[in-house]
């Protein structure tokens, strides 16, 4: 049996994105970290798609922990500068209302750009993504070990022995787990919820592919039907009964030199059960011929590697936090790659688990008390995540109830990320850790707008009136009646991106419209948000007309 002499203050289990990013963190820190993986890199891997939310939170843990490698993920320019140009543009969310055999309906489309004078966002391409940070993890002193299987982690008072299926055994304070899905701590303390509390269910078919064509170039609409932004540049949904497609470009800027594109397919499995004789590719294939525009999008695509084919996709767990262990939100629990929430999640629990997870190592103290704020961040990312995209897959039936989960959905991610943006250059400015850790001071932890409890009641609201017309309760046209009336009277909305109007189909916060929104925060907007409001949209704009951007 192989006996380490090493003793590591952290072993992180798995390389991913989340795994790396830490092991950075806690290395530059002055932690001897271990990182084990049961692959190696460079590797495929998913979760392509990213939000503001993402890049704010990417920003602040490179800001706050002085990992500034970190930051470079939070726009394209610096993905294609500093890691590499197979990384995809996205602008927006694009959505489109399907029905078998028909075009899709000009009326039932939807996009929400993303806020230009805020960031330039990304695809990431995620092997390329996942191995720069994997090196940068090693250059703040990580010890890495690939192609490493654990068996079993093994507990006492003093510390925590993962030990190998080779009979390996590594010695450390602490442990990790990043895995993912197949989380060796969650099968070994039997974490999982039997069955899963979460209420959405979907499964997955996807691959990458080639030669998939732009939508623009296939969609059959009039003039006053087009977007403010190409549907190319941005995270492609296409929405029908209880299912979507995603289509997530590399190749739609000109400094891209990635030709693929991720492609998925998600199914309700109870309206669509696993076919006993179709191949992944034959199932996939059949849903596209449904649909005449994806028909014709994907007319000329091909897949570039082995097709994936899930059972259901969604997982959770009792507990996340323990006696000297952590998961991390993949190897905690998931819901649905709809509204790109997994690397956001990711980013949010990076956040608030490092600091304490450092000061922890610092005192020799690893009371789980003191990580009780992760673990309820950890499990209300799951439950609003969990309920948003129920309420979304219930309204893909109907546009009008989807419209209004949508609007809910969007604004609710702006005052969102300004708060987070306003805090953190303030606690740059004042140098003053404090005011990042004040962010945690919220009534709706998991929640994109956490501080703003008439947000927290219509979002709550919109997720029961979807389950009511589920249930045959109350009809999609009542439940999206009652979602705008209550928009229409919100004080906290701002008129100038009309969110409140239905016939709005393209939620746009262009430059001028941030304007007209800071000069309805400053004088209208509730006194509770007016200061990350205006503060936030000043320096954006300040930032935008020389030529930069506010992070």
């Amino acid at each position: 049996m192989k006996q380490s002499n090493e003793t590591y203050d952290v072993v992180i289990l798995g390389t991913g994105l989340a795994g790396s990013v830490l092991g950075a963190i806690l290395a530059k820190a002055g932690n001897k970290v271990l990182l084990l993986d049961a692959g190696s890199h460079p590797r495929f891997a998913i979760g392509e798609s990213t939000v503001g939310y993402t890049l704010v939170h990417l920003r602040m843990l490179a800001h706050r922990y002085g990992v500034p490698e970190i930051g470079h993920l939070g726009s394209l320019e610096e993905c294609n500068e500093y890691i590499s140009t197979s990384s995809g543009l996205k602008r927006h969310f694009g959505f489109m209302i399907h029905r078998d055999g028909q075009e899709p309906d000009p009326r039932e489309i939807n996009q929400f750009r993303l806020p230009k004078v805020l960031h330039l966002a990304s695809h990431y391409f995620r092997q390329d993504i996942d191995q720069y940070l994997f090196h940068v993890a090693l250059k703040y002193g990580c010890t890495a070990i690939q192609n490493h299987r654990v068996d079993k982690v093994d507990f006492d008072d003093d510390g925590v022995t993962v030990v190998g299926e080779d009979g390996s055994r590594h010695r450390a304070r602490f442990v990790v787990d990043g895995s993912g899905f197949r989380s060796p701590l969650a099968e070994q303390l039997g974490l999982r919820d039997e069955p899963t509390r979460l209420k959405h269910h979907a499964r997955s078919i996807f691959t990458h592919m080639i030669n998939v064509d732009r939508v623009d170039d296939h969609v059959r609409m009039g003039p006053d039907d087009v977007p403010p932004r190409p549907w190319h540049e941005g995270t492609m949904h296409h929405m029908f009964e209880r299912g979507w497609f995603w289509i997530i470009p590399f190749d739609n800027h000109p400094k891209s030199t990635n030709p693929l594109c991720s492609v998925g397919l998600q199914l309700d499995p109870r309206r669509y059960p696993k076919p006993s004789d179709m191949t992944a590719e034959e199932e996939f294939w059949h849903h596209v011929d449904r649909f005449p525009l994806v028909k014709r999008q994907l007319g000329r695509a091909r897949s570039v590697r082995p097709w994936v084919s899930t059972g259901r996709l969604q997982y959770s767990s009792k507990q996340v936090v323990g006696e000297r262990w952590v998961l991390l939100p993949h190897a905690a629990g998931f819901v649905d790659p709809l509204f790109s929430r997994g690397l956001s999640n990711t980013a949010e629990i990076l956040n608030v688990l490092a600091w304490r997870l450092i000061r922890a190592l610092k005192r020799d103290d690893f009371d789980p008390k003191q990580f009780e704020y992760v673990e309820q961040l950890e499990q209300n990312l799951l439950h609003f995540n969990d309920r948003l995209v129920n309420s979304a897959f219930i309204s893909f039936s109907d546009y009008d109830l989807w419209n209004a989960v949508f609007r809910i959905w969007s604004y609710g991610s702006l005052p969102g990320a300004f708060r987070v943006i306003h805090e953190d250059l303030k606690a740059r400015r004042q140098q003053d850790p404090e005011i990042w850790r004040d962010l945690e001071n919220v009534a709706s932890p998991g929640l994109w707008w956490p501080d703003k409890p008439e947000y927290r009641q219509i979002f709550d609201e919109m997720a029961d009136y979807c389950e009511a017309v589920e249930a045959g309760e109350m009809s999609s046209q009542d439940a999206a009646d009652r979602l705008f009336e209550k928009l229409r009277k919100a004080d906290w909305v701002p008129p100038s991106l009309g969110i409140a109007r239905r016939d709005v189909r393209f939620i746009d916060p262009s430059p001028a419209r941030l304007r007209k929104m800071l000069l309805w925060s400053r004088t209208k907007a509730p006194a509770d948000m007016r200061p990350y409001m205006v503060g936030t949209s000043v320096e954006a704009i300040k930032h935008f007309l020389k030529g930069k951007r506010i992070f």
